[in-house]
């Protein structure tokens, strides 16, 4: 019974002297439960232009909020990926799709006859890259039974055999989603120039003759329209046909 009441009394002290008792310290030393971390989402971010820019889930929060749009042209070959600019810098990213989807279709820009030697009579084809992320570009013409050519990621340019005039040259994005939907931006009909010389040339020539035929008819009209009128100077109207009954000396 007495050590009933030590406790008590014990108890008391400790809650008059504003100590926790032991059960209550272990209670608060119990560690914390850590909410789990939440993935990052490539969110759009306003920025002045006619994109909407994103960053890159793995970038940093002070670079993502404090970098602008990446030093990025997507015409240059030979760049880092403006993803992995993004990645490694914070920098933002004009709408870019990501590896899950196939690629949107990059820009053909122009289809270029190679002059030097080495490369003579092969047409140069000129791209830029989509706002996607791609593993590779494929060069094809449209008709032909010759396999694409294929080109690296960072490329922007490659060279074609000799083409016909009028073959329609298109250039695909691919990626492990697929590949990019060909359209009239990818596509390009290719025009020698050496075709346009020659129908400016036909042109002219054409108009050439032309005018010679008509300038041939109008002297043919003139000539005749003064032989006409010399024959027609030759009869004297005011003589008229005389008398058959007189003679030149006023006899019958």
């Amino acid at each position: 019974m007495m050590s009933l009441y030590r406790n008590l009394a014990v108890l008391l002290v400790l809650l008059t002297s504003g100590s926790s008792p032991p059960f209550i310290l272990n209670a608060h030393a119990l560690p914390t439960p850590i909410p789990p971390k939440q993935p990052r989402i490539m969110t759009p971010i306003e920025f002045d232009g006619d994109y909407d820019y994103y960053s890159s889930p793995s970038a940093t929060p002070v670079l993502m909020y404090n970098s602008g749009p990446c030093q990025y042209n997507p015409c240059v070959e030979n760049q880092e990926p403006c993803i992995s600019l993004s990645e490694r810098t914070g920098c933002l990213c004009p709408g870019v799709s990501g590896a899950d989807q196939p690629p949107h279709a990059p820009q053909l820009q122009a289809l270029v006859p190679v002059s030097d030697e080495g490369g003579s009579g092969k047409i140069e084809v000129q791209w830029c890259a989509p706002s996607s992320v791609v593993t590779g570009y494929r060069v094809l013409v449209k008709g032909s039974k010759s396999k694409p050519l294929e080109f690296g990621d960072t490329k922007r340019r490659g060279l074609l055999g000799s083409l016909e005039a009028g073959a329609r040259v298109c250039v695909e994005a691919v990626n492990k989603a697929g590949h990019s939907i060909a359209t009239e931006f990818s596509c390009q009909r290719y025009d020698p120039p050496d075709s346009s010389n020659q129908t400016l040339t036909g042109g002219v020539i054409g108009g050439g003759v032309a005018i010679l035929l008509l300038l041939l008819l109008t002297v043919t009209a003139v000539i005749l329209w003064k032989r006409r009128a010399a024959n027609k100077g030759q009869t004297d109207p005011s003589e008229g046909l005389g008398n058959p009954s007189y003679t030149k000396d006023g006899k019958q």
